[in-house]
C-alpha cells in the first residue's frame, strides 16, 4: 500500500512539472550569479544612447553603467534620461536584451568640481530623480581633477559638508551614491566615517592604488565589503586584463570571495593600448576573462 501511494505521488510532482512553462525550468537551471560583469556607455562610445544595449549584449556583460551625460558650464547635467519616453524605450530595450541597467554615473565630475558647484544640489537630485525612474539603486560620483582630496587637501571640509548633504538625500530615496576618491584605503575609511552616511559608499576603481603603488589586495580587505558598493574592476590603459602582469584577477577574486563581497563589475579601461577605439575588440575580451574569473 506504501508502494502504491509513493507512486501516486510520484506521477503528481511529475504533472505538475509538467506544467511549469519551460522557459521557467530553463532559469530554474541557472544558478544566480554572485558576480556580475557590466560595461559603460561612455567608454564604449555610446553615452546616453539606446544602441548601447545592443552593443553591452554583443559584448557579452550583464549589464550597463549608463552616464547623465555632459555636464560643462551648464546648471546640471544634459541628461536626456529625465524626458520620460526616452527613458521607457531604455527600459524596454534593456528588458528585451535581459540586461541591468547596474548604476548611473555623473563623470561630469571627473573635470568639474564637486566642492565649489554652486548646483550641486539639483545634479544629484536629477541623477536621483533618474535612479528612482529607472529603478537604479547606484549612483556613480567621482571627486575627480579638481576634487582630489590627495593634491587639495584644503578641499576637505567642503567635499565632507556637501557629501553629508548628498547622503541624506541618497537615503531619502533608499539609494546609494558611490564615490571614487585618490585617497588610501585607510583614509577613505576615515573620510566614510566623517560624512557619517551608510548611503555614501565607495565606488572602488583597481587602477586607484595600481597608479600609486598601492597594494590591491590590501586595500580591497582594509575597506571590507559594507564600504564597497560597486567596482570598476580594471586598470589603466594598455593591455587587455588577461595580459595584465599587475593586477592578479584571480587573487582579487579569492580576496572578494574571503570579504563575503558580491555585486557589479564594471569595465571602464584596459584597452588595447594600440587600438583604444576597437570597442569590441577590447570590451569583449576583458568581459570573456572576467566572465571566466568570476562566474
Amino acid at each position: 500500500m506504501s508502494h502504491r501511494r509513493q507512486f501516486i505521488g510520484q506521477l503528481g510532482i511529475l504533472a505538475t512539472a509538467a506544467c511549469i512553462p519551460q522557459r521557467l525550468l530553463a532559469f530554474a537551471d541557472v544558478p544566480k550569479q554572485r558576480y556580475k560583469i557590466a560595461v559603460i556607455d561612455l567608454m564604449i562610445l555610446k553615452r546616453q544612447k539606446i544602441s548601447a544595449f545592443q552593443l553591452a549584449k554583443d559584448i557579452g556583460a550583464d549589464g550597463l553603467e549608463l552616464d547623465m551625460g555632459g555636464l560643462g558650464n551648464q546648471e546640471t547635467f544634459d541628461n536626456k534620461l529625465a524626458d520620460e519616453a526616452t527613458r521607457a524605450a531604455f527600459l524596454a530595450k534593456a528588458k528585451e536584451l535581459q540586461l541591468e541597467i547596474c548604476s548611473l554615473a555623473m563623470t561630469g565630475f571627473y573635470a568639474q568640481s564637486f566642492a565649489t558647484r554652486p548646483t550641486y544640489q539639483k545634479m544629484l537630485q536629477d541623477c536621483i530623480d533618474t535612479m528612482k525612474a529607472m529603478q537604479v539603486k547606484v549612483a556613480f560620483l567621482p571627486l575627480g581633477v579638481q576634487g582630489d582630496l590627495v593634491k587639495n587637501p584644503e578641499l576637505r571640509p567642503a567635499i565632507v559638508e556637501r557629501l553629508k548633504v548628498a547622503g541624506t538625500m541618497a537615503k531619502k530615496a533608499s539609494v546609494i551614491i558611490g564615490i571614487e576618491t585618490s585617497l588610501s584605503a585607510i583614509e577613505e575609511k576615515k573620510l566614510l566615517k566623517e560624512i557619517g552616511s551608510k548611503h555614501i559608499q565607495i565606488y572602488f576603481n583597481f587602477s586607484n592604488p595600481l597608479k600609486a603603488g598601492r597594494d590591491l589586495i590590501t586595500e580591497l580587505k582594509i575597506l571590507g565589503k559594507k564600504r564597497i558598493c560597486q567596482i570598476h574592476c580594471t586598470d589603466e590603459d594598455g593591455v587587455w586584463l588577461q595580459d595584465n602582469k599587475r593586477l592578479d584577477m584571480f587573487k582579487v577574486k579569492e580576496t572578494l570571495d574571503a570579504m563575503g563581497w558580491k555585486g557589479w563589475l564594471v569595465i571602464e579601461r584596459s584597452r588595447d593600448a594600440r587600438f583604444p577605439t576597437k570597442v569590441m575588440d577590447n570590451f569583449s575580451a576583458n568581459t570573456a576573462f572576467m566572465k571566466k574569473v568570476f562566474q
